[in-house]
């Protein structure tokens, strides 16, 4: 991980700004954290324990299903509405997919992933050499110093509104992906895969209120061609994963059409913080 995204972090235990010296990232205070051999930075706080990030399963299949380019529209819609330079986050960026893309789009941006899943920091760490991989957890204080992002990617993932307006500069961009009803429904009965909350549009809107004031909003739509291991991929990587029997699963995925025809529907769309006063 590069020096200058190590600068943007701050120390998990006091707070104090971080500074890379060889393999190690330590604070004015003394507290240290060093890189992972795998690249990453493990920045949760002392006494984490029990949280589950999504598995090394679920991170190898959301790696191979991105990389076959059936979610592309999404990240070329994320590209699109990203402007400027500067130091792009992804909160719960998985793989780091769409931060790649997004940093891959134009000179001057960098990136840093964050997610909870060690699996997860991992494959994001070698994504992009501008990129830097911290493992966190978004339900807390993200360990960003106070306005350092230019951009904040929100993909299918928590949103700690109070932390990303916090970490968000002033006059910078937060974009966030969230399904639509339609989103994989020709599977969703079929396979018995978690439905779209019917209330999610609210409760993003309730989520994000005072912190932030939506701005744009796109609708992302396509039509997905999926052979039988497309499918199990897709559902192994997602919240699903975690509650379907793969057995049972194969059955079902063996009764569909090969390819299924399935829809891609989701909103992306585009706020600003809330200027205080």
């Amino acid at each position: 991980m590069h020096a200058d995204l190590v600068s943007a972090l701050r120390c998990p235990h006091c707070g104090g700004a971080l500074r890379l010296v060889a393999r190690t990232a330590a604070c004015s205070l003394g507290h240290t954290v060093d890189l992972a051999r795998q690249g990453y930075l493990n920045l949760l706080p002392t006494g984490s324990t029990g949280i589950k990030g999504d598995s090394a399963a679920m991170i190898d299949a959301r790696a191979d299903f991105l990389a076959a380019g059936h979610y592309a529209p999404i990240r070329d819609a994320l590209i699109a509405q990203t402007p400027g330079a500067g130091l792009i986050v992804e909160v719960g960026a998985g793989t780091g997919y769409y931060l790649a893309g997004v940093v891959d789009a134009r000179p001057g941006r960098t990136g840093l992933a964050l997610d909870v899943s060690r699996y997860a920091a991992r494959r994001a760490a070698k994504v992009d050499p501008r990129i830097g991989s911290v493992v966190c957890d978004a339900w807390r204080e993200l360990p960003l110093q106070d306005g350092a992002a230019q951009v904040l990617l929100n993909v299918f993932a928590p949103r700690n509104a109070a932390e990303m307006a916090r970490v968000l500069a002033p006059g910078g961009t937060l974009l966030v992906v969230t399904p639509n009803q339609g989103h994989l429904s020709e599977l969703v009965d079929v396979l018995g895969l978690v439905r779209v909350d019917e209330e999610k549009e609210r409760r993003l809107t309730d989520t994000l209120s005072g912190w932030f004031e939506r701005t744009g909003s796109k609708a992302v739509e396509a039509d997905l061609r999926l052979d039988n291991e497309a499918v199990r991929r897709l559902v192994g990587m997602g919240p699903s994963a975690r509650h379907t029997d793969p057995e049972t699963l194969a059955e079902r995925v063996a009764t569909l059409a090969e390819p299924a025809l399935v829809a891609l529907s989701v909103t992306v769309s585009t706020w600003q913080p809330v200027t205080p006063g």
